[in-house]
């Protein structure tokens, strides 16, 4: 029950192109874990083309081109203590110390480029 609403909560993604932004994104990519019929129908009815290896059928390893970009930015936040042991019972504030370390996560790599 809680992937549709995951599906549902994702918000306005914005393309580059003209006109109103896409309400979902156009693909997902998942592991062999929601390899059920229940979430392939739940994107299909909100046109979302799907990427889920099957079991026993594919491997995960091509997956894995795509899946690495969230593990990396996930270890990238667990390095701040903050976040990865949460102290903060609000959520704003919570929110508030993600985005900032995002923020530096983005100036760190801006700097290393530049």
């Amino acid at each position: 029950m809680l992937f549709e609403a995951l599906l549902d909560a994702v918000p306005l993604v914005r393309n580059g192109r003209q006109g109103h932004p896409r309400k979902r994104p156009e693909k997902l990519y998942a592991d062999k874990a929601y390899d059920i019929p229940r979430c392939r129908r739940a994107c299909f009815k909100r046109g979302i083309k799907v990427r889920i290896a099957r079991r026993g059928v594919e491997s995960s390893e091509r997956l894995g081109q795509h899946c690495w970009v969230v593990e990396r930015t996930l270890s990238w936040l667990s390095r701040f203590r903050r976040l990865r042991v949460r102290y903060e019972v609000r959520a704003d504030i919570f929110l508030a110390f993600t985005q900032l370390a995002c923020c530096l996560i983005t100036f760190k790599q801006h700097a290393r480029f530049c």
